[in-house]
């Protein structure tokens, strides 16, 4: 990543944390092809500790239900990259940590495919109290680039989501 993405992220961190602060909500996240990156940008924010629980690298399928709670039956129906277990992975970690947020990740980095979905296929998840919204890179609509392209684009979506306007900001 270069100095100009890598100053983008760190605004749009400072951004989600300080919505976050302002409302009083706490976040918690359950990443695959991220690997940390969403919940090491907010925790790099300073005051961050007023908002992030936790996290969890749930990169193998496993993983995602032992540690971010996604039914296991959503992965079996759906698979391990899919809209649904994005969905399950955030709800799921929500209430493992207590947070008012959950955000999640699943996806394919590349440089290869996974189970049949080409690199750039990737599901970001919100969850919060009242309801979820996934946003979905697939088909058409895949985010382009190198693995670290792709994963620094699936950053930017999560922090976005986080920071946006919405009903997941109601406290």
């Amino acid at each position: 990543m270069n100095e100009r993405g890598a100053a983008v992220l760190e605004a749009q961190a400072g951004d989600a944390v300080r919505v976050l602060r302002e409302r009083g909500l706490t976040i918690a996240t359950a990443e695959s092809l991220t690997g940390g990156l969403v919940c090491a940008w907010l925790t790099s924010v300073p005051g961050s500790s007023a908002v992030v629980l936790g996290g969890v690298v749930a990169y193998a399928t496993s993983a995602k239900e032992l540690l971010a709670n996604a039914p296991a039956q959503v992965i079996a129906a759906h698979g391990a990259v899919a809209e649904p277990t994005a969905a399950a992975m955030a709800a799921g970690i929500r209430s493992r940590l207590g947070a008012d947020l959950g955000v999640a990740t699943t996806g394919v980095a590349g440089p290869t495919q996974q189970d049949g979905h080409p690199p750039g296929t990737v599901y970001v998840a919100l969850a919060w109290s009242g309801g979820q919204v996934v946003r979905s890179f697939a088909g058409d609509e895949r985010l382009s680039g190198d693995r670290r392209a792709v994963r620094a684009a699936t950053v930017r979506a999560a922090l976005e989501m986080v920071s946006a306007p919405g009903p997941h900001l109601v406290s």
